[in-house]
């Protein structure tokens, strides 16, 4: 009954003009109320009476609102209204193919309407109650487009993260074969290997990693593991998955304020956070293979099959869908076709150079193993070893001629170089520091830094 009433609350509001065609008239319901009961249903006659209404009062910002309406509706009969309402206000015509119609909307100015908040609050708020929060009033508290944000199709923590996760030794590791792709890190000399057949089940480990409190974040759709330090200004950020994208790239939350991390860039992007000046400094994530990952750290530690969650942790299972083709499983504004999609490619974004992001095509540096180059005027060194897994480290212009796939590097003065996890070091002991790096799809990254270099 009281759903009943206040159905009819909203038509009779939203049909409540003046008959003076002189003056401006306006429907009492808000639009994010007219839609999130178009969403909720009705007879036919009330589902006929609303969408006349929303019809009648359409502006541009409530492009979005209908879009997302459609995404979720189970109503064939207001998925075909929207179609073609949205076909007949925009002169698109993209039919059922809810993807061309976010590229569309994407791709020019957003323009959103003021409660356009509310609704999405309310909207995603019916999957998982905790979504409320992070749309409620952040219209303003954003750093990047509102319209962009979409459902991932997981509740808060719906993939679990690994929280202080049980290592094991070597030895113990003997659910592991030698070609099997590891994300190896290496903090303070306390070496530890991610199986990707296990993070793919849960897209971030929280741990203390030589002494230092840190977040593996592993986004499986854009290809990027990596690793932040969760303290920043003396104040320690515990993370999550919010269970949210954008431009295909997991977004993080914090537990105090539910704030919305972006996991590429290591800031708040949506929420109370937003302009503190927090950044995340983020660590070196090597993918490799666990052959090639043990025997240059014979001490490590790697995680166990024992995680607390039952999933089939076999090779290649996680994601095999999405990995086996270039199809993106969500779509971003634009593609760059000079890579394919999920190309790999080795992602750099100096500090002392934040707006000249560079990525490197992996194919191109498996041919070419001493590779180096420059941002701004800091002299790089990229070393790939056989497995594939590429490191950086300052170059200083010292000019770097081979490198053995393992231990040493030859400058082109013929001196040796021995190559260490955080530094490369001359036999007269002058140290050349690693340079943070990790590896990225072609697209999530140029999605997420759309002015960044591309060398290949």
């Amino acid at each position: 009954m009281k759903s009943i009433i206040a159905f009819a609350f909203l038509v009779l509001s939203c049909l409540s003009t003046t008959n003076s065609a002189s003056q401006a008239t306006e429907p009492k319901a808000k639009p994010s109320q007219q839609f999130m009961q178009l969403l909720l249903g009705g007879n036919s006659l009330e589902k006929e009476q609303l969408l006349k209404c929303i019809k009648d009062n359409w502006d541009s910002s409530h492009e979005i609102m209908a879009l997302e309406t459609l995404y979720f509706a189970q109503d064939p009969e207001v998925t075909f209204f929207l179609i073609q309402l949205l076909q007949e206000k925009t002169g698109r015509n993209y039919g059922y193919d809810t993807n061309k119609w976010y590229e569309y909307l994407w791709n020019k100015p957003q323009r959103l309407s003021q409660d356009y908040h509310t609704f999405k609050a309310k909207l995603h708020s019916l999957i998982d109650p905790k979504f409320w929060t992070y749309f409620e009033g952040r219209q303003e508290q954003t750093t990047i487009r509102f319209d962009e944000i979409r459902w991932g199709g997981v509740h808060q923590d719906g993939i679990p993260p690994l929280r202080n996760p049980e290592m094991v030794s070597i030895q113990q590791a003997d659910y592991l074969e030698d070609d099997n792709i590891v994300f190896g890190i290496s903090v303070n000399g306390d070496a530890r290997a991610y199986p990707k057949r296990i993070l793919a089940w849960h897209e971030m480990f929280v741990d203390t990693v030589g002494d230092i409190p840190v977040a593996g974040v592993y986004c499986t759709l854009c290809g990027t593991v990596i690793l932040y330090k969760t303290e920043h200004s003396g104040i320690q950020y515990e993370m999550g998955t919010s269970g949210f994208l954008y431009r295909s790239n997991k977004l993080m939350y914090d537990k105090a304020t539910q704030s919305l991390w972006n996991t590429l860039w290591g800031t708040p992007v949506v929420g109370p956070l937003v302009g503190k000046g927090i950044e995340l400094e983020y660590l070196s994530v090597v993918t490799t293979t666990w052959g090639e990952w043990r025997s240059r750290h014979p001490e490590t530690t790697v995680l166990s099959l024992n995680t607390g969650h039952r999933r089939d942790y076999g090779e290649g299972i996680a994601y095999q869908d999405y990995f086996s083709t270039d199809r993106l499983m969500f779509n971003v504004p634009k593609l760059d076709k000079r890579l394919k999609n999920k190309q790999s490619v080795l992602a750099l974004r100096l500090p002392e150079h934040p707006d000249d992001p560079v990525a490197i095509s992996s194919k191109f540096l498996r041919k070419k193993p001493v590779h180096e180059f420059s941002i701004g005027n800091t002299g790089l060194l990229v070393l790939t070893d056989a497995s594939g897994a590429h490191r950086v480290y300052e170059s200083r212009g010292l000019g770097f001629a081979k490198y053995d796939g393992k231990y040493t590097v030859t400058d082109v003065q013929g001196n040796h170089w021995k190559l260490h996890e955080d530094s490369i070091e001359s036999q007269n002991g002058e140290k050349l520091n690693r340079i943070r790096s990790f590896n990225a799809f072609w697209f999530g990254w140029k999605a997420a830094y759309p002015n960044t270099k591309l060398i290949r």
